[in-house]
């Protein structure tokens, strides 16, 4: 049951590894494509309420598409209402991941989400130091530097 438990964790971290990895690519791609440079550099200065301000705007701009989500999973329709939230989930995170990443010295200043930051932090590293030497992870680790050889390999061309 353990080793069980432990695959299924490793598959959640990889996932997760996986998502923040290229959502963050994605997030740096379109600052700089968007030519969004000093609104990023106004917004890694900011003070911690004008951060909070901030983050809580790409939440609240999602929770429209949560909802829509459960409607459609409420009236029947299952594949467009999770379709919907994994599209409400990717946009979600990658613009609060950005955001948070320019202001966490500023959010990091209340103390309630330094709280919850570094109690969060402390257990993905426990579940990290749990699940690294599993078949499961080591081989998904794997597939995760053939993949990004492959593409960069792809773009170079």
């Amino acid at each position: 049951m353990k080793k069980l438990l432990l695959s299924l964790l490793a598959i959640i971290l990889i996932v997760e590894e996986w998502l923040w990895d290229g959502l963050s690519a994605l997030g740096h791609w379109l600052a700089y494509h968007l030519g969004l440079a000093k609104f990023e550099l106004w917004l890694s200065k900011t003070s911690p309420y004008q951060a909070l301000m901030a983050i809580s705007i790409p939440i609240l701009l999602v929770t429209p598409l949560n909802i829509a989500a459960f409607w459609l999973l409420a009236n029947g329709l299952i594949l467009q209402g999770i379709g919907l939230e994994i599209v409400a989930k990717l946009l979600g995170t990658l613009f609060v991941a950005r955001f948070f990443t320019l202001t966490k010295p500023q959010l990091l200043s209340f103390r309630l989400i330094a709280s919850v930051y570094h109690t969060v932090t402390y257990w993905l590293r426990w579940a990290h130091e749990k699940i690294i030497e599993t078949v499961v992870y080591q081989y998904a680790k794997t597939i995760k530097m053939r993949a990004k050889a492959a593409l960069a390999a792809f773009f170079k061309k």
